[in-house]
């Protein structure tokens, strides 16, 4: 069930000290949300469990972004990044998350673990113009193509600044 929401250009902001936490199954499907999930989604449990976490993935994140993301965790790493996300009202909010895969007692992957925070301000500025390039870049080509071409961006300017992704992530 994905609604179709109007994003709308008014920031929700993540309390200090407050941690959003869920657990999704292997396909991202959610499978666990705290309160503070649904306090700043606007959804409630019953909305939320079963459905994909893309449920709140706000138009202005590029696709490439969420590739990057699951590649790293289908590797079995755990992965951060900076997220904007939509509220079922319309609202966004942005987050630090800190996504990791989550095993059984054999050490197979059965789900993902992500809990976010509060961004700084200055993580923030930080990030959306990278953001905003790997979507102009998707916007120029074929959706098969989108991801590909939005991550070798975003690869080629992390190689220029001589960083990795997670020390860039982590830098900012």
């Amino acid at each position: 069930m994905k609604y179709q929401i109007q994003a709308l250009d008014i920031e929700r902001k993540l309390p200090d000290n407050s941690y959003i936490v869920s657990k999704t199954d292997l396909k991202g499907r959610i499978t666990y949300a705290n309160r503070i999930f649904m306090d700043m989604a606007k959804y409630t449990e019953k909305e939320l469990l079963g459905v994909q976490h893309n449920i709140i993935r706000h138009p202005d994140m590029p696709r490439g972004a969420f590739k990057l993301v699951w590649d790293t965790l289908s590797g079995g790493n755990e992965v951060f990044a900076y997220v904007k996300n939509l509220a079922k009202d319309g609202q966004y909010y942005w987050v630090f998350a800190n996504i990791t895969p989550d095993h059984d007692p054999s050490g197979h992957i059965t789900g993902y673990l992500s809990v976010r925070r509060k961004p700084r301000p200055e993580a923030i500025a930080a990030i959306e113009p990278v953001y905003q390039k790997m979507l102009d870049i998707e916007k120029q080509h074929h959706a098969r193509d989108q991801m590909d071409y939005s991550i070798n961006y975003l690869v080629d300017t992390l190689n220029s600044m001589g960083v990795s992704y997670e020390e860039f992530i982590l830098g900012i």
